[in-house]
């Protein structure tokens, strides 16, 4: 099979859909991977590595589009859809509950479209969206204590504090992976951290974890109005596969935050879980609303492409390796891949999605 890796084109996406050991691994089983000049340079794998690996390097955007499977890393946007045409297979982040506009284009256009987010295990486990969650949730932290810093508009906060001077508050609402990494991180720092979740049972597993050093609390309104009331750092990690994150916290509430705060809100891709967050850029990753400086960045792990290449590739391969040899047959013979098509022949198919955009799903 032809398969297509294009340069990335969200605002400084370093990140590339393949790294040249699994063009390797895809060249030894007979397929053709064409991947567009310099598309991995900014994950530190420049074009003389796919070529000793056995791609072909094509000098544009659409030579590496015109291929009958293209992988990629974040969802094509306005630019990408005059590439997109019928019976191409897409596999790549879609994060389409937030986005209507791709959502109409991949129906329009007939594409088969593959979400690596939607991929689900028996178990529930989405197993490529986790290694990207892993290390949204490690950044979020990282960032969080950047911005609270007074030069970056924050209140001057060190998450660690220092003896005889108490240390920064984190609240995160979910412990799923994103929670539960940026809890690890923050307790690195030495912060005091809250988390709230509705999964009693997850808060049961997250104290076998950290123990004694994080408060875990049943997340509803009052809880969540008291715990970002207090915090100097607010991190949104709540998931629905498929759908829209609920919004957690209002606009009213982020105007009762301390002066100086900060909110990351890695939900952000799925419609965010903060009423006050919208997406931004790397270039320009934050704003400052009611006092508040609020980050949205939707594609957070592009700030360390190196790391989350790899992170990406480890978990994606597999999938890649089967749709390559057996196209969409390989759908029939894996049902946890079969499970990430969101749009197929013109037809929205992933549940979540439908209920998303009903109107289309009827179209």
């Amino acid at each position: 099979m032809d398969i297509g890796i294009p340069r990335e084109t969200k605002d400084q996406e370093f990140r590339v859909g393949l790294t040249p050991s699994i063009v390797r691994t895809l060249s030894d089983r007979g397929h053709q991977v064409y991947i567009e000049t310099d598309a991995g340079a900014g994950s530190s794998f420049p074009d003389a590595q796919y070529v000793q690996a056995g791609a072909k390097i094509v000098p544009t955007a659409a030579a590496a589009w015109d291929r009958e499977l293209v992988v990629k890393v974040k969802e094509p946007l306005a630019t990408e859809y005059q590439y997109l045409h019928k019976n191409q297979i897409l596999f790549t982040y879609l994060h389409l509950a937030a986005n209507r506009t791709l959502t109409e284009q991949l129906i329009d256009t007939g594409v088969n479209a593959i979400a690596y987010e939607t991929v689900e295990l028996p178990d529930g486990k989405l197993p490529l969206l986790a290694p990207m969650s892993i290390i949204a949730g490690r950044l979020s932290v990282q960032f969080g204590a950047r911005y609270l810093e007074k030069q970056q508009g924050g209140s001057g906060v060190l998450l660690g504090g220092v003896p005889g001077v108490q240390p920064g508050r984190v609240t995160i609402l979910g412990g799923g992976i994103v929670g539960t990494e940026a809890a690890r991180i923050a307790v690195g720092m030495g912060a005091q951290v809250t988390i709230l979740d509705v999964n009693i049972d997850r808060l049961s597993y997250l104290e076998t974890i950290f123990g004694s050093r994080v408060t875990y609390l049943y997340s509803n309104a009052a809880s969540i109005e008291t715990a970002v009331r207090t915090a100097d750092l607010v991190i949104g990690a709540v998931l629905i596969p498929g759908k829209r994150a609920p919004i957690l916290v209002s606009s009213a509430l982020v105007s009762e935050m301390k002066p100086g705060a900060v909110i990351i809100d890695v939900a952000v891709d799925q419609g965010g879980c903060i009423e006050t967050v919208r997406p931004t850029s790397h270039t320009s990753p934050v704003y400052i609303e009611s006092g508040v400086v609020h980050y949205g960045v939707p594609n957070m792990p592009g700030a360390v492409p190196w790391t989350a290449t790899q992170a990406l590739n480890n978990s994606t391969a597999p999938y890649v390796v089967k749709l390559a040899d057996r196209g969409l047959e390989a759908l029939t013979l894996d049902l946890n891949l079969a499970k990430g098509v969101n749009v197929r022949s013109g037809k929205i198919v992933h549940p979540a999605v439908r209920s998303v955009f009903p109107d289309l799903a009827s179209s």
